[in-house]
């Protein structure tokens, strides 16, 4: 996979230059004095979603070995892993009780913006468009993968034999995703529940107790099981994105699938949710000139090559997304017309 395209490159570095000269535009000494005295004080608390493992925890653990050469003070940055809820522990934990003053930064999980658009979970608590974004690290398109010698191999089949598609729990994209799918393509995936990870999903394939894997981006395989990936072992029947992955060329899009104006609207809706990435924000009301610092930092470490190389090492990638357009993608999803917002509560929340 490509670590950086040129295209992408180019594009995010003329953003960050933006941000960059903004930011120091804006500024006057005695605010970026204040700025560096705060964080030369006060460590930065990365409150990690999931457990010491997987994508997010990697992804924060090297952002927070490099944006600290990038912000005022260069403060110590601290990982603290919070798992539960599908990230809504955390992401409750950082918009309700966490101190609003840019000493606390958070990687949200994907599936929460759909959450919050279309009250599937009560028990997240938070207005994700109140969040600080500081931009997204990358993202990678949702793929449901079969197992390579699996009865069904293929979207084609999917449609006409019912297979056993693995699920992490009800509410989840594992279970979403195979529920849209049946909904709007006629698959006949029944889900199976119980799974506590892509890893326990991965060794159930392999003893043939599931078909499948109901969702996982293709990144998380890649970077997490290259051996899967590398002999073939899965097989990849559909990816949700706004484009296809670039060694994924022959898996459908679900994009490209809409046959009528009203599935083009719930397909963009879910692919737009896919880009939501890896996004990286500090609380609600954290001080204006702090968080123009966290972003100004986090923008210049996107395009360290120290910081893309480390990434690389991982197995992982860069596709930065800035924070003005993140913001603008959080209000879009989370503002979704109601009709959509009753017919995919009618999809996505069927347990």
């Amino acid at each position: 996979m490509n670590t950086l395209s040129r295209s992408a490159a180019s594009a995010f570095f003329r953003t960050a230059m933006v941000v960059v000269a903004s930011s120091i535009g804006a500024a006057v000494p005695a605010m970026a004095d204040t700025v560096a005295e705060f964080y030369a004080n006060t460590p930065i608390k990365i409150i990690i979603r999931s457990e010491a493992s997987g994508t997010y925890d990697l992804y924060s653990r090297i952002l927070s070995r490099h944006m600290n050469r990038y912000i005022p003070g260069r403060p110590a940055m601290i990982n603290i892993n919070m798992p539960g809820g599908g990230g809504i522990i955390a992401a409750n934990h950082v918009g309700r009780v966490a101190p609003r003053d840019g000493s606390i930064m958070t990687m949200i999980g994907l599936g929460l913006p759909v959450d919050q658009a279309l009250g599937l979970n009560k028990s997240l608590q938070v207005d994700l468009r109140s969040f600080n974004w500081l931009g997204s690290i990358s993202s990678s398109n949702q793929v449901l993968v079969t197992w390579r010698t699996a009865k069904v191999r293929s979207l084609e089949e999917a449609q006409r034999t019912e297979s056993q598609i693995g699920s992490t729990g009800a509410g989840s994209v594992s279970q979403q995703y195979p529920a849209f799918y049946n909904a709007f393509l006629g698959t006949k995936f029944k889900v199976i529940f119980g799974y506590r990870g892509t890893n326990e999903l991965n060794i159930s394939m392999e003893r043939g107790e599931i078909d499948g894997s109901g969702s996982t981006s293709w990144a998380q395989y890649v970077m997490e099981a290259p051996r899967l990936v590398r002999e073939k072992l899965i097989v990849p029947i559909i990816q949700v994105g706004l484009q296809k992955e670039p060694d994924l060329q022959q898996v459908p899009l679900l994009l490209d699938l809409a046959k009528t104006p009203d599935e083009q609207a719930a397909f963009r809706f879910l692919s737009n949710s896919v880009n939501f990435g890896r996004p990286m924000a500090t609380t609600p009301d954290a001080p204006a000139d702090r968080v123009d610092a966290l972003r100004t930092a986090f923008a210049k470490t996107m395009i360290d090559p120290e910081f893309i190389e480390d990434v690389r090492r991982s197995g992982g990638e860069v596709r930065p997304m800035g924070a003005d357009d993140l913001t603008q993608l959080v209000v879009e999803l989370t503002s979704t017309s109601e009709p959509l917002r009753t017919r995919l509560r009618e999809v996505l929340g069927q347990h």
